[in-house]
């Protein structure tokens, strides 16, 4: 018997899935579309639906310490897991400029959450390093990586330092728009997400599950 493989998702077979599973409304379409007007808006945007899996995933992990994020971008994600948090759940999220979360504050009022999320502005490396200072190591839940590519290795080992045990780290887009299997392609970023892939699958340190999913999307829980 023929094992069923990856089946290949077509615009029919994509808005098919969306229509049967995508839970949106107002304010996420609102948000959306605003993103996708700016420029790299479209391409930077994280699916509809990853930002769902998204709120599942905090779900699933009981978080009600912290949530980190890395790279907030105009807040899409952010809302997400925002709301899938309980009351008394923070999440911080960090980007290296002030003016796309801001585009993303009137949204996170309107879905009543901005009270949750906590906007810290700067390098990731030092805000992550902060953050370890201030809430202390193994106290976060889950931390989710969506930034610059070239930091993605130590963005990934501070939240490992960060995250308890039993806790997630979400990586975004290691796949790299099909580039990580392109030898043609040698930049620094795709480069990096290549090993760390590579280095991903021998870290003994965490459970590891990589989904053909979006752009990619790895998913590694602290043993």
């Amino acid at each position: 018997m023929r094992m069923a493989q990856q089946t290949e998702f077509t615009e029919a077979l994509l808005d098919y899935v969306r229509q049967v599973s995508l839970r949106d409304d107002e304010i996420l379409a609102d948000l959306r579309r605003e993103t996708a007007a700016l420029p790299m808006g479209r391409a930077m945007q994280i699916m509809p639906e990853e930002g769902q899996l998204l709120a599942l995933l905090v779900r699933l992990t009981a978080a009600s310490l912290a949530v980190v994020e890395v790279g907030t971008f105009t807040g899409y994600s952010t809302l997400c897991m925002a709301r899938a948090l309980p009351t008394g759940g923070r999440l911080f999220t960090v980007d290296i400029s002030a003016r796309w979360p801001m585009i993303a504050v009137p949204y996170w009022e309107r879905a009543g959450v901005a009270d949750r999320i906590d906007v810290r502005i700067g390098a990731a490396r030092e805000v992550l390093a902060d953050l370890e200072t201030e809430l202390g190591p193994g106290t976060v839940d889950l931390v989710f990586i969506d930034a610059d590519k070239a930091g993605y290795p130590d963005y990934y080992e501070a939240a490992l330092r960060l995250v308890r045990r039993g806790g997630l780290v979400v990586l975004d887009n290691t796949v790299f728009f099909g580039r990580v299997v392109d030898e043609e392609h040698q930049d620094r970023d795709t480069a990096t997400i290549r090993e760390l892939n590579v280095s991903l699958l021998a870290d003994d340190r965490v459970d590891l599950a990589m989904l053909s999913f979006a752009d990619g999307l790895t998913l590694a829980v602290k043993r």
